[in-house]
């Protein structure tokens, strides 16, 4: 399910040069964030919690992310399965860096904040649970239009966690707003 608010469809081409720099900037976010060690660092300065929950990157492609997270005693709840928050921040995680893959490097350079979240719960959350967001294109279409049209846009992202039998263990939905930042 995506949902575009403020955002028209993008209207316009863009030249092979855009596409080509779109593309190696994605590249080299990738490189960055997939790679273990950096990925680490980049997990205990800027968002502690999830080092120590233990999430990594799965895959990672312009339009899907895939998060994993097992259970572990950090993260654990009273009832022997992964805490609620720890799956809400896998999940969130899914469509985030989807997001800072779609800014990385932009010009000019955009803001993300997540401005609304909603998530249903299924199963219980045992072993490895991987999260999946597909809505990359959606994310970039956002971006555009808050370029595009100098104005805020939101984009509503879909992330499901499955376990290792592919059972859906839960859902979110993220909504995240875009804006051009002020220089």
């Amino acid at each position: 399910m995506l949902i575009i608010q403020n955002s028209p469809a993008y209207v316009g081409e863009f030249s092979f040069q855009d596409n080509l720099s779109m593309h190696t900037s994605f590249q080299v976010f990738k490189s960055y964030i997939t790679h273990s060690i950096t990925f680490r660092l980049f997990l205990l300065q800027k968002l502690p919690s999830a080092f120590f929950a233990g999430l990594r990157i799965a895959s990672l492609t312009r339009q899907q992310a895939v998060v994993r997270v097992s259970k572990k005693w950090f993260n654990k709840n009273p009832f022997d399965s992964i805490y609620f928050a720890i799956l809400s921040m896998a999940a969130e995680v899914s469509t985030g860096v989807l997001c800072m893959g779609a800014l990385y490097k932009r010009k000019p350079a955009v803001s993300m904040l997540v401005v609304k979240s909603e998530g249903h719960f299924y199963k219980k959350a045992m072993g490895k649970i991987l999260f999946t967001c597909n809505d990359g294109e959606a994310i970039s279409m956002a971006v555009e239009g808050a370029i595009t049209n100098k104005a805020s846009t939101t984009v509503t992202c879909h992330s499901t966690g499955k376990n290792e039998s592919g059972e859906l263990v839960a859902e979110f939905y993220f909504t995240w707003s875009f804006k051009v930042k002020n220089i």
